[in-house]
């Protein structure tokens, strides 16, 4: 079994659930008392949104290729980036590495790939649904991306950062995620990335008909087929 390095902290409410989620199909695979051989560097949160908030992707970039270095000296053989948005500056982390680096993007472009599906509803940051770094890499796959008009893009990343990251879930939060949802599917999307690792705390395949491609579960269930591979 390889030795899975995240970077986490980004939440620390969605670093738990990878966390979670990896041992849980570690122990679906292997059976037993079989659980992930992983290492996790917890950045602090706090100074990577200032950094995000002013627009200084640079350092933020420093502060998560010291921790894929950090990582990698320690013992990974592959680095997960246990956030969306941060794959902002996956390149500024691979340059400092001799170890890959499983982009969540991909992992969640193959999942919408094989469901046989074109268009898809991006939820996320307003990093992640407004600037191009995300959408162009799951459109290389041939999938058109859409997202929220302005005013939902501001509610659905206020949601995040003032709520989800705080671990608070809220029943009219939801609502506001399904109705943004079902505004995407009327422009003719026919799956909703939870292009955010905590948007999927909240919500659920059971909430909506339409099929959901939630970022965190198939990151972590990839890094561990990587793992075991």
């Amino acid at each position: 079994m390889k030795t899975i390095g995240l970077i986490g902290g980004m939440s620390w409410e969605s670093s738990a659930e990878y966390y979670k989620l990896i041992n849980e199909e570690v122990k679906h695979q292997l059976g037993g008392l079989h659980s992930a051989k992983c290492i996790l560097f917890s950045v602090g949160f706090e100074e990577i949104e200032r950094f995000q908030s002013i627009g200084d992707w640079k350092s933020a970039g420093r502060v998560l290729a010291n921790a894929a270095i950090s990582l990698e000296k320690a013992g990974a053989d592959f680095i997960v980036i246990c956030t969306n948005t941060m794959h902002k500056v996956i390149d500024l982390i691979e340059e400092k590495i001799h170890i890959p680096i499983l982009h969540i993007a991909d992992t969640t472009a193959k999942q919408i790939k094989a469901n046989s599906i074109q268009k898809v509803g991006l939820l996320g940051t307003k990093f992640t649904m407004e600037q191009d770094f995300y959408k162009s890499r799951v459109e290389t796959y041939n999938i058109q991306v859409i997202v929220p008009e302005e005013a939902e893009r501001a509610i659905v990343h206020q949601i995040i950062y003032d709520e989800l990251c705080l671990g608070i879930l809220k029943e009219s939060s939801k609502k506001k995620y399904l109705d943004t949802i079902d505004r995407l599917v009327e422009k003719g999307a026919k799956g909703i990335i939870l292009g955010c690792t905590e948007v999927g705390l909240l919500i659920k395949q059971q909430d909506t008909k339409i099929p959901l491609f939630d970022t965190t579960k198939i990151h972590a269930i990839e890094s561990v087929k990587l793992a075991l591979r």
